[in-house]
């Protein structure tokens, strides 16, 4: 039975490579074949622990309202969108969100749902170092924009360099990765070479401090969490 659970929550999972707009896109009557199918057989395993679990007890675990809701919106969505479908209409699957639900909420994830509360118990908490780290981002793109901004600098693709506030903090947010890096800051270094040290700056405060503070916070306060949490919690 666990196998057969983890197999078809796969299969729903693995939906989202063949549906529309997909690289390798199936027939949408394949698709929703195999997303009925998969509903089906959730609603049968749903259906069996239903039978084997006291009537007040199922009805009080909020994971098996959250697997019957999930079933409920994702087929109610699928035939509105056959709908939309046939008539040659706009339409989008908004549901696909909620198929990891099935991962999740099915009484042989409990290692997965630990792991899931570990992280919600630990989001709160970092929440003041991600404060400061986009305080410093900001601070860092309001200099840029006094530094770049009148300078009428362009990119190599001759668009406007550093004028919009918006995208400095976007280019700069790239550069706490190293993806844009140097690109991002060769139009500023071509102007003049002394402006490589607001980059080298932004890259040591943002890069090699805050980010590894944050993976220090994040580390601790998940072990933290993992420590305490009784065996029981994880049901």
């Amino acid at each position: 039975m666990r196998t057969a659970t983890y197999f078809f929550i796969f299969l729903n999972l693995s939906l989202a490579l063949f549906e529309e707009p997909a690289v390798y896109p199936l027939p949408f009557l394949a698709t929703s074949v195999l997303e009925v199918l998969c509903l089906l057989v959730f609603l049968g395993r749903l259906t069996h622990f239903a039978k084997v679990t006291l009537h007040n007890v199922f009805w009080k675990d909020t994971k098996n309202i959250c697997i019957m809701v999930a079933i409920l919106l994702s087929l109610l969505d699928l035939a509105i969108y056959a709908l939309l479908r046939w008539y040659d209409l706009w339409r989008v699957r908004y549901t696909r969100i909620v198929r990891p639900i099935f991962l999740i909420n099915f009484a042989e994830s409990r290692q997965i749902r630990r792991a899931f509360r570990n992280i919600r118990n630990t989001l709160p908490e970092i929440t003041y170092v991600f404060l400061l780290f986009m305080f410093s981002l900001l601070m860092f793109s309001l200099m840029a924009l006094k530094l770049f901004g009148e300078r009428n600098l362009q990119t190599a693709e001759g668009l406007p360099y550093f004028r919009n506030y918006l995208e400095i903090v976007f280019d700069l947010y790239v550069l706490v990765t190293t993806s844009n890096s140097p690109d991002v800051m060769m139009p500023a270094f071509d102007f003049s070479s002394w402006y490589a040290l607001f980059f080298i700056a932004f890259v040591i405060v943002n890069t090699y401090i805050f980010m590894s503070l944050f993976l220090a916070v994040v580390y601790n306060n998940y072990k933290k969490h993992l420590k305490v949490m009784p065996g029981g919690a994880c049901d």
